[in-house]
């Protein structure tokens, strides 16, 4: 996807997750980033790997800072132990009104995720990236069990009380998006 389609994207992502409540950290918008490209199949082309706190895109982290760099984003420093929120810059507004139809496109995909990503903390949305991740590495292994055994030996951390609950979860928003993406 050409560069200045995927900031829009991004742009309104982030627009609508503070809209669902988010304090818009650069965690919420890998997150949301990997749902909006994995599960909702938005072509943005970051690679993501899985990494300390879940699925995380270096390519992203470098498209946020240029993003920066050109205006379009901003960042806002939040008190401790917050670290800063990621606002839309100045340059933002006129980007997004140059590239109506790709809005128009993807933004049921993108409120989709906002809604379902929005208010969740860090915590909870690296549970919820990572039993994606494990969903969709293994599509044919369908079993809540297996899977969220397989998320909590990923992510020891995670209890396998919550990983459980993570993939159900998940399950119900892979469930839900089918209907988006059939519209």
């Amino acid at each position: 996807m050409e560069r200045n389609r995927r900031a829009v994207i991004l742009l309104d992502l982030i627009e609508q997750l503070r809209d669902n409540l988010s304090w818009c950290g650069e965690t919420h918008i890998q997150k949301a980033t990997y749902f909006l490209q994995e599960m909702m199949q938005v072509p943005l082309g970051f690679e993501f790997i899985l990494y300390k706190h879940g699925p995380f895109s270096f390519d992203l982290a470098d498209e946020i800072t240029a993003m920066r760099a050109d205006n379009l984003l901003k960042v806002q420093p939040q008190p401790y132990p917050y670290r800063p929120s990621i606002l839309p810059g100045k340059a933002s507004e006129s980007l997004m009104k140059r590239f109506p139809k790709t809005l128009k496109k993807f933004r049921p995909y993108i409120a989709f995720v906002a809604e379902k990503l929005g208010g969740k903390k860090v915590n909870d949305l690296e549970r919820l990236a990572t039993a994606l991740y494990v969903i969709l590495e293994n599509e044919s292994d369908s079993n809540v069990q297996s899977q969220a055994q397989r998320v909590h030996k990923l992510k020891p951390h995670i209890p396998i009380e919550e990983a459980i609950e993570a993939v159900k979860t998940v399950d119900e928003f892979l469930k839900e998006s089918k209907v988006i993406l059939q519209a």
